[in-house]
């Protein structure tokens, strides 16, 4: 199983990249959100995160092996997850998932049905079985940040989910505790610990 793919973006598609490595190129179909991200690098060195699945009908013998790609492991976890969404699977999964991870998660997290109706087939029926298995498994892709906004990345990535979980258990709603957590790794993206990243929403909320 191939589970990364480095080379040279070739081609850009709506709906795939083709990417040269060594003497062959690959078609590695991806979301919209990853679409766009890629733009800037066609002619360049890019690096996917991949999963593979056969699609097509396997009573008619007609399966083909693809590959689909992640800008990095978040983003493939969590279009893992949207895929075992009862009625969701890959291809439906990939048609849908046109706005950033951060966005859908956000609104999952907060059961906001009306925004997740509004991605590509997904209706309001659809919306209520991704917030009904995936609310509360959602903070950590709600807390993504650009890490051109961080100049670097959280020293440990589970900091923010922690901090986000303290907030909510002392009180505070999920879209406020997610804009306070934001704010202050934006502003101390090395921090060490969650008490740490804790005092520097304090000291923010105290200003």
């Amino acid at each position: 199983m191939i589970t990364r793919i480095t080379g040279k973006l070739v081609h850009l598609s709506e709906a795939a990249a083709t990417i040269g490595a060594g003497p062959f190129e690959y078609e590695v179909l991806i979301p919209e959100f990853v679409r766009r991200q890629l733009q800037p690098s066609v002619g360049q060195e890019v690096s996917l995160r991949t999963i593979e699945y056969l699609d097509g009908n396997p009573q008619q013998g007609r399966l083909v092996p693809r590959m689909v790609g992640f800008m990095n492991e978040a983003e493939l976890e969590f279009f893992n997850a949207v895929c075992q969404v009862d009625g969701v699977g890959v291809k439906k999964a990939l048609r849908a998932m046109v706005r950033p991870v951060r966005e859908v998660a956000t609104a999952i997290e907060e059961q906001d049905i009306k925004q997740l109706s509004t991605l590509p087939g997904v209706g309001p029926a659809m919306a209520e079985r991704i917030v009904a298995k995936l609310r509360r498994k959602m903070a950590k892709f709600a807390l993504m940040v650009d890490k051109a906004e961080l100049g670097g990345e959280l020293s440990q990535p589970s900091i923010a989910e922690d901090a986000y979980e303290a907030l909510l258990s002392l009180g505070h709603n999920a879209s406020e505790a997610r804009e306070r957590v934001e704010a202050a790794i934006k502003s101390m993206p090395k921090a060490k610990s969650v008490d740490e990243l804790l005092m520097e929403i304090y000291r923010r909320n105290r200003a």
